[in-house]
């Protein structure tokens, strides 16, 4: 969470949800499916044994947030051949950057050309849903909501489908008024009718059952979110103004599946979605 001018510091909160509800199975006709995200191509060699535990992976189409290089470039084929579906990503800008409503609206269409031709080079079919990485929670600002909307269209322009990640999580506004935003919602709320998909992040316990790898995930819907298609419910390290009381974190802080997963410190973020494929950004074998 961030704050800028009027918009001060968030207090996270943690919405009153039934930590059992989370834990039950999906009940007759719904189905959730497990998958991971992290920043760093796994390795070829890894992908046999993390297929074990998951449906479908993150792949980013451009340099994931903080780092300098994109190492998933050219790893479609191979991620598609061990068997996953795709929760493909691109990093988008922060507020810091886009300065102005129209200078945001420019880059925007910069990105989302971006985006899209990364997405043909890497493979991918069209109507791949793309989600945008927006990073900053609690209500958006003039200049990031230009942003976002500007890319959805651009996306949605090239023959690809747009979605956004982002906040599940409440946040209180400290202005006197004691509203609560979750940043999810205010970017639904000002859509118009754009049809975006929504992947949520909300690691606080409950309603996230921790780092918990279960083949039975609890459904998206139960983030506190209902309309979310995909929900982030464990991040790596864990966020200790968040997540501290959540239960399945290695000593060091980070959530690793289960296998060789702490001995290779390969740490992962843990996904729920309403499909195996949650992208549709695999290609008929």
């Amino acid at each position: 969470m961030r704050s800028h001018g009027w918009l001060r510091s968030f207090v996270l909160l943690i919405g009153v949800a039934s930590a059992l509800s989370q834990l039950v199975a999906p009940s007759a006709g719904q189905t959730a499916f497990l998958g991971f995200d992290r920043n760093d191509y796994p390795g070829d060699d890894r992908l046999t044994e993390l297929r074990k535990t998951f449906d479908y992976t993150g792949y980013w189409l451009n340099s994931p947030p903080g780092a300098k290089a994109n190492t998933w470039v050219g790893k479609r084929n191979a991620v598609q051949a061990a068997g996953f579906g795709f929760l493909v990503l691109f990093n988008g800008r922060l507020y810091s950057e886009l300065k102005t409503v129209n200078n945001a609206t420019r880059l925007a269409q910069a990105d989302a050309q971006s985006a899209a031709s990364a997405a043909q080079r890497e493979g991918f079919p069209n109507a791949t849903i793309i989600f945008l990485d927006q990073e900053q929670g609690g209500r958006m600002l003039p200049e990031q909501k230009a942003y976002i909307y500007a890319w959805v269209d651009g996306v949605s322009k090239s023959g690809f489908r747009a979605g956004v990640y982002c906040s599940g999580i409440g946040a209180k506004e400290e202005t006197g008024n004691s509203i609560i935003i979750i940043t999810a919602e205010d970017i639904r709320q000002s859509a118009g009718d754009r049809n975006i998909t929504y992947w949520v992040t909300n690691d606080a316990c409950p309603p996230a059952p921790g780092c918990v790898a279960s083949r039975h995930p609890p459904l998206s819907s139960l983030s506190g979110i209902e309309f979310a298609a995909v929900w982030q419910f464990a991040q790596s390290p864990r966020r200790k103004d968040v997540a501290a009381s959540c239960r399945g974190y290695s000593s060091d802080g980070n959530c690793y599946p289960p296998g060789s997963g702490a001995r290779n410190h390969l740490h992962v973020d843990l996904n729920t979605a309403t499909s195996s494929d949650p992208s549709h950004g695999r290609r008929p074998e």
